[in-house]
């Protein structure tokens, strides 16, 4: 089998993904097939080895749309534990709820859907703290890659057709404050 070549802009990001994929492989395999038939309850992540979603840092978030103020409570995914994590196992998400994952300079965000069982939506917000991208109602347990296309300073997760549901749209204003500690 003949590796793949990324061009140079975006191998450090693949081998990442790449090195993402194959410790989640182990992980899942470590875990075993008990996962799937996990009882249902949420928000919380619902699998022993993850971090339970109450001791992630949150924060209030609002989205401004034509004229109107959308608030949402979001967990924020601060280490590269909770990155990973995300909203992995999580079967039903409140739709003022979310997650929200920053990055510290702007980048291009790439985020997947394994072991995620609900839909989401994926709001991707430039530094300019606008809505640069919505990838609606992503596609639960899909490897395929959600990117932001361009650079930009976060993302935040949504309950799947919440961005169309609320009116949300590019170009609307974001803003939160970082959490403490």
């Amino acid at each position: 089998m003949r590796p793949t070549v990324y061009p140079p802009e975006i191998r450090p990001h693949a081998l990442r993904i790449r090195s993402l994929r194959l410790f989640f492989a182990a992980v899942m395999l470590a875990l075993g097939a008990p996962l799937a038939f996990m009882p249902a309850s949420a928000p919380r992540a619902q699998s022993s080895g993850l971090l339970p979603l109450d001791e992630f840092p949150h924060t209030t978030l609002e989205i401004r749309s034509k004229g109107e103020k959308h608030v949402f409570s979001v967990w924020v995914a601060t280490t590269p534990q909770q990155q990973s994590q995300g909203l992995m196992f999580v079967r039903d998400l409140p739709a003022d709820r979310g997650m929200l994952f920053t990055a510290s300079q702007p980048r291009v965000f790439t985020m997947w859907m394994k072991n995620t069982y609900i839909p989401l939506d994926m709001v991707f917000i430039g530094a300019d703290r606008r809505i640069a991208k919505i990838a609606a109602r992503t596609t639960p347990h899909s490897l395929d890659l959600v990117s932001s296309d361009k650079p930009v300073v976060a993302t935040l997760e949504l309950k799947g057709g919440e961005a169309e549901r609320r009116g949300l749209r590019v170009g609307d204003a974001v803003s939160w404050v970082p959490p403490h500690g």
